[in-house]
């Protein structure tokens, strides 16, 4: 018996060039599933990170403050400066009841160079004059102490919260400033608490670069009377900040005589409908992610049921003498969807573990390192991760379907006479 060389040569080219089929068409639905999953956990990492920076401050909330006026009223020329009032606070709650929280804040004066003093350190930042219900608009986050509570405020103390840096900056020696002494603007004050605020939200300065002391006593210090320089406010839930926003607008604008179709003299800034636009920003992204995801697992996909039909014209013969030995349809069905499966799910979980593995790794070594990076923890959703998978599983099937059509329509007769 002879050794047939060629034949063996032409059998061993068969089987190189379907390794490398196959190899293609797993890469293909391995990349497919990889950028799917990539996406998705670079997406949830941008909201993730948006989220940390402004948690704990108040996604139905309005702050309200005053700019010169831009038309004359019952008798005041345009361009005139005007202020909100204390008066105005009980006002607004009597006749708004939606309202939640109001809170009136007034800033200190413009800040010199060094207008904080501890001992022989200095420094520059800005303070405001707060009252307790605050902290329900944006949690201070406070590492020592407390906050400023009614007693303060009742009695005009002088006591303050400094911001976490303000701290480090001030208190280099790392000591416990509780009780301590600082001197803010010329005027003594004890500090009674730690604060680090929310790190993305700035009300005229961060609260973490901040000094923050009961509005009674900074309001008697700057000497303006009863001026307020801005109002926050939040809504009872279920109610509309943005409805609450337009009667305090007239009712504050009445109450100060100026007209109320002037729309400069009174500024707001809505948190709900900018919470809106990025909720709506957000769902966009991720619509997205999906659309460009699993077009390229679909052309992944493509490839794998193209493969499959080609292999399948290339075994005819096999499979014509394989119904002639007796092999029942479903037989050569199930042998050619498993294939198809087996290739398609082995490719998209390592597409699948590579994503998360490529996720896990920029949290660790990229983005930990980062400074105000715009995302952290990257992550894929589990449901996101579930339905991936059931994808996987159901473009496997779809795609084994063509070709097993295709086998099971052919005749072991004309199979066999298949060159």
């Amino acid at each position: 018996m002879m050794f047939d060389w060629d034949r063996w040569q032409e059998i061993g080219v068969t089987i190189t060039r379907n390794k490398v089929r196959s190899i293609l068409t797993g890469f293909g639905v391995f990349w497919g599933i990889f950028m799917l999953i990539a996406m998705m956990g670079f997406g949830s990492g941008m909201h993730n990170g948006i989220m940390k920076g402004i948690k704990g401050f108040a996604t139905n909330s309005c702050f309200m403050f005053t700019r010169q006026t831009s038309l004359p009223y019952k008798g005041f020329q345009k361009g005139r400066q005007w202020h909100i009032h204390n008066r105005d606070v009980a006002m607004l709650l009597h006749a708004i009841p939606e309202i939640d929280v109001l809170s009136p804040v007034i800033f200190g004066e413009d800040s010199q160079k060094n207008n904080i003093v501890v001992d022989d350190q200095s420094g520059t930042f800005n303070v405001r004059g707060l009252y307790p219900n605050y902290e329900k608009i944006e949690n201070q986050f406070l590492s020592q102490g407390r906050f400023i509570n009614d007693i303060d405020i009742q009695q005009k103390r002088k006591v303050c919260v400094i911001g976490s840096k303000v701290y480090e900056e001030l208190f280099p020696s790392k000591i416990n400033p509780i009780g301590q002494y600082i001197r803010v603007n010329g005027i003594y004050f004890q500090v009674v608490g730690i604060a680090a605020g929310v790190s993305n939200m700035s009300l005229n300065g961060k609260t973490s670069e901040a000094v923050s002391v009961p509005f009674t006593t900074l309001q008697q210090i700057n000497n303006q009377g009863d001026v307020i320089d801005l109002l926050a406010m939040t809504a009872q839930p279920r109610a509309s900040v943005k409805n609450m926003e337009t009667r305090m607008n007239e009712l504050v604008k009445v109450a100060n005589d100026v007209d109320p179709a002037d729309e400069q003299a009174l500024m707001s800034f809505n948190m709900e409908e900018n919470f809106k636009m990025f909720n709506g920003l957000m769902i966009g992204i991720v619509i997205l992610i999906w659309i460009v995801g699993s077009g390229t697992l679909i052309a992944g996909i493509v490839g794998d049921s193209n493969i499959m039909v080609v292999t399948v014209k290339e075994r005819t013969k096999e499979i014509g003498v394989r119904r002639a030995l007796g092999a029942k349809p479903r037989t050569i069905m199930s042998q050619i969807l498993m294939e198809s499966l087996i290739l398609t799910t082995v490719s998209g979980l390592l597409g699948l573990c590579l994503g998360v593995l490529t996720l896990h790794l920029s949290d660790r070594y990229w983005l930990q390192d980062a400074e105000n990076i715009f995302m952290t923890e990257p992550m894929v959703p589990f449901g996101a991760a579930i339905v991936s998978t059931v994808i996987l599983l159901i473009c496997g099937l779809i795609a084994g379907a063509i070709p097993t059509m295709r086998a099971l329509r052919i005749k072991a007769i004309d199979a066999i006479r298949e060159e």
